[in-house]
């Protein structure tokens, strides 16, 4: 078990699933995000959700964002506000194939000299999948301040180890209800 807490977030709009994707039913568990939850749970010491609120129908913790704009990089700093530790898991609620292999990879990647630690898969930037150092927060505030909400740039801005991975299955994220057809099939 890692000695780090697991962020999951959900928070987001889901527009283009076109309902709540972090409440919809996976793997025998009445939500995504409580699937993720507990799986989680058995890899880190703990396990949060970040959220706009409180919307979840199981035991957990939630990070409430304490910014009125929907964004990632909102939520980011919520996390650093709330907890004081010096770094942090953090991987998207609709990412269930992201698989203790790679988790393994980058918990174990040397990290010292960075203060991001992300996925690279072959579609490219997995900004949602990586660790996270306390370190960001002054450039990440200084881009909420100026309205500039974009994880890539802040990865741009900052010490930012990108670990590639050759094998896009396991990135697979719930972004349309096809998506979510593809990965239901995809646990039979």
């Amino acid at each position: 078990m890692y000695k780090m807490s697991v962020i999951i977030f959900a928070g987001g709009k889901s527009s283009r699933m076109g309902k709540d994707k972090s409440q919809l039913a996976f793997a025998g568990y009445s939500s995504l995000s409580e699937y993720q939850y507990h799986r989680l749970g058995t890899l880190f010491e703990k396990v949060y959700l970040s959220a706009k609120s409180d919307k979840f129908e199981f035991g957990c913790e939630v990070i409430a964002d304490n910014y009125e704009v929907h964004s990632p990089l909102a939520a980011l700093i919520s996390v650093f506000e709330k907890l004081d530790v010096p770094e942090v898991f953090i991987l998207s609620v609709d990412a269930p194939f992201v698989d203790e292999h790679v988790i393994d990879t980058l918990m174990n990647e040397e990290r010292k000299e960075y203060d991001i630690v992300i996925a690279e898969s072959p579609n490219g930037l997995e900004p949602l999948c990586g660790i996270y150092r306390r370190s960001i927060l002054p450039e990440a505030t200084k881009m909420l301040k100026s309205d500039n909400h974009r994880l890539t740039t802040l990865l741009e801005n900052v010490e930012t180890k990108k670990v590639r991975f050759t094998d896009k299955e396991p990135f697979l994220n719930l972004n349309h209800p096809e998506e979510y057809q593809e990965a239901l099939r995809r646990l039979l």
